[in-house]
């Protein structure tokens, strides 16, 4: 696929953007729900090499391929690393899948109620080599705790000031300050996110484009009006710890937002299965958060 032709399937493809992006901090974890214990693998190394199988696993799977899935946002080393000796961007081309790519470095402590993104040095590099392997957009998250007015702002600010610089390098931006679902304040959180978004979103010059991949809002329908936005090419939604069924439940009731799921996609995946138990399983998510995400 050429760029032309990946904006276009992310502009209006049918379908919804799975999350395979864990990175060190959340891959023992993901390791773990696919029934691999921290006692299997003695380095990163062999870590990142049991991920990277996990992975390919997805990526090769019939099922991953019936056209359902029409992005996939990928953790760098995944980016760098080949199936069966081709280089995992063009191996999800091949596929009709658009590889997008991870570039945030984690999180901040938290302060005024929000984790900013920490620094991010080597970012222009990251993007041209990015680019170069025909990576066509990028994600970076950060994450709100409580209803803070500057801290929601400072969030905001953050993401579209780096997201500036990856439109600048040819790149696409998701642009995702999650909302924690166990925030006591989330409600509020979401109209002053919402709040700020437009305010950036408007500011942006008429020749920019991003995307934002947001928590599921505690009230249906709050950015309904984002989708439409004209600087917004599209909006997908992180599933934020809900199982498969709650969040296709909750993404069902927000026209125009498209699925970006990691757990609640991957959640019934286990290493142990046969080729066939394993397509049938991802099958079965990728259907329903198909059919979540058409509306």
């Amino acid at each position: 696929m050429q760029d032309a032709d990946m904006m276009q399937q992310i502009a209006t493809g049918q379908g919804f953007i799975a999350a395979l992006d864990q990175s060190g901090g959340s891959t023992p974890g993901a390791l773990m729900g696919y029934g691999i214990g921290e006692d299997a693998y003695g380095s990163e190394d062999e870590m990142f090499g049991l991920i990277h199988a996990m992975r390919s696993r997805i990526i090769t799977s019939p099922s991953f391929g019936s056209g359902k899935v029409i992005g996939a946002i990928l953790f760098e080393r995944t980016m760098d690393g080949n199936i069966d000796g081709k280089p995992v961007p063009d191996v999800l081309k091949d596929r009709g899948i658009v590889p997008f790519l991870k570039v945030d470095k984690g999180l901040e402590d938290e302060a005024d109620g929000v984790k900013l993104m920490k620094p991010m040095p080597g970012l222009g590099d990251l993007l041209k080599r990015a680019k170069a392997k025909g990576i066509f957009g990028t994600k970076m998250r950060s994450v709100i705790e409580r209803a803070n007015p500057a801290g929601i702002a400072a969030i905001v600010e953050q993401q579209f000031q780096v997201a500036n610089e990856i439109v600048d390098a040819g790149l696409m931006p998701i642009i995702e300050p999650e909302i924690s679902l166990k925030s006591p304040e989330r409600a509020e959180a979401d109209v002053m996110l919402h709040r700020e978004l437009v305010k950036a979103l408007d500011a942006l010059p008429d020749d920019r484009q991003v995307m934002l991949k947001l928590s599921l809002p505690a009230k249906a329908g709050l950015y309904d009006d984002i989708v439409d936005h004209p600087r917004v090419l599209r909006i997908v939604a992180l599933s934020g710890g809900y199982s498969r069924e709650d969040a296709c439940r909750e993404l069902a009731k927000n026209k125009g937002m498209i699925a970006s799921f990691s757990r609640a996609l991957l959640s019934e995946l286990r290493h142990d299965m046969s080729d066939d138990e394993f397509d049938a399983k991802l099958g079965e998510a990728i259907d329903g958060i198909s059919a979540a995400s058409a509306t």
